[in-house]
This record gives structure tokens, sequence and C-alpha cells, in this order.
């Protein structure tokens, strides 16, 4: 509804901006140390967490960690790279809860290789891991939330690396993967729009989880590392959290196509 000169009651609109009550949220990689505190954030909202993923005891671990907590959640077993799978976790999920409002995608890979020494197969698996499965999950969630009626969102979890390439390194093919997620969120978001259904990704830098434990406990790197980034230290899963909540609630609801580096200001300066 156009509103030209709008009387607020912000004291009603504003409380509930990052409330996520009665929403259902399907997060596909969940698990790891991103996900599990963006889950905790969301449960905290007043959502219904649904963690999937290849390993389905650490799935049902992080569930059963939020549900003895008060919080309600699920879990469900699904290999991203099965276009088959993806379809029907994601109708089973929307038959048992009768809707889904967020798909939050944590899934993603990486396969180290020198430019000269990457592999068919290895090239391959990242790019089906990061970029197709977005691509398969993005399509199953939204058409049960067309069905449905009711909007919603899709949050992707990309990186630094979708915006800039790393010296000295093998990543071709995550960074490929990686910038294409940034034009998938994008065209997903225009193609969403008039649905009600907002896609936006958050690109983190290095962020602190038991994945990175033993290069940061490498002086030299740590060192190197936080000469880098201009706050001056890496990202903790928490600041993920907090973009995570935003993405997926009414605080959000004006914005779609767009890519959040959480990166201490990397790109910013690069």
């Amino acid at each position: 509804m156009d509103r030209i000169a709008p009387t607020v009651d912000w004291q009603t609109e504003l409380p509930g901006l990052f409330r996520m009550d009665g929403q259902v949220v399907f997060m596909p990689g969940g698990y790891g140390g991103i996900g599990e505190a963006v889950a905790w954030a969301m449960a905290m909202a007043g959502a219904t967490l649904v963690v999937g993923g290849r390993n389905l005891a650490k799935a049902e671990e992080l569930a059963g960690a939020l549900k003895d907590a008060g919080h309600a959640a699920a879990c469900v077993a699904v290999d991203a790279e099965d276009v088959g799978q993806i379809r029907d976790v994601v109708d089973r999920v929307h038959k048992r809860h009768g809707r889904i409002d967020v798909l939050f995608n944590c899934v993603g890979t990486q396969r180290e290789e020198s430019l000269l020494d990457v592999t068919e197969e290895a090239f391959d698996t990242v790019i089906r891991v990061n970029l197709r499965a977005a691509m398969f999950l993005g399509q199953a969630v939204a058409a049960k939330q067309i069905e449905n009626g009711e909007g919603g969102h899709h949050v992707h979890l990309l990186s630094v690396r979708s915006q800039l390439a790393l010296r000295d390194r093998g990543y071709s093919a995550y960074c490929s993967a990686k910038g294409g997620m940034v034009m998938l969120v994008k065209q997903h978001a225009m193609e969403l729009a008039p649905h009600g259904i907002n896609v936006n990704g958050i690109a983190p830098t290095f962020i602190y989880t038991e994945q990175i434990r033993h290069v940061m406990e490498n002086d030299e790197f740590r060192r190197t590392l936080y000469d880098r980034i201009p706050l001056g230290r890496i990202g903790e899963p928490k600041d993920i959290a907090g973009a995570g909540v935003f993405f997926s609630s009414p605080a959000s609801a004006f914005v779609t196509g767009q890519i959040l580096y959480v990166d201490g200001g990397i790109t910013a300066s690069q």
C-alpha cells in the first residue's frame, strides 16, 4: 500500500522487527560453527529450526541441544549434491511443518588446488556443492513458499572470495563458485520478488571456528591476517548470527538481491 505521509505507531511496529515467532527455518549444512550460532540466534528469536546435512549425527546433536534449551527444532539427513534428495527433503519438511519461511543455506566445501594442478573432479565437486546446491535448494524451497503464498526469505552463506581473489593459493574453483553465487542471489531475488520472497547473501572473511583453529595457532599467519583486516581481528560466529537474523526477519523486509560482506573492512580496503 502506498504511503505518502504515513502515520506510524512506532511502539507497535518496531519491537517485532527482529522476531521470528512462528517461522520455520530450513538450514542445510547448519551444524558447523557458523550455522550453529545462527541457529541459536534464530531459535532465541522464536523460530523453529530444521537442521539438515550429510552428517545426521551432527544435525541431531544441534537439534537436541536446541530442544533441551526449550526451543523448537528438528533434523533431517540430506546430501545437497543430490537434487532428488533436496526435493524430497524439502517436501518432507514442508509436509511436517506446513510451511518453510526461511532457507538459510550453509552448504559449502573447498578443494584447494593451484591453477596448473586443478582436476576436473575437484573443480566439479566445489561447483556442485557450492553453486549447484544453492540453485536447487532455492528452487525447491521457493516452490513451497509460492504454493503457500506468504512470501519468505532465502539467505545463502558466501565468502569474501566471491569478490576477492587470493594470492599464492589454489582457489580457482572456490572463487568461481562463490562469485557465481552472487549472481545467483541477484537473479533469484528478481524472479522471486513478485512472490514476496527476499533473497540475500552473507559473505564473511575468516570466522573463528574449530575448523580453522589449526591455522589460527600459527603466530605468523595470525599476525599477517590481523594486519590485513582494518578492524584488527577475524570474525566470530556471533557476527554472522546477527546478519542471519536480520536477513531472515521482518527487519530486512525491503532488502533483496544484496550481499553483506561481514569482513572487518577487507572488501572496502582492497
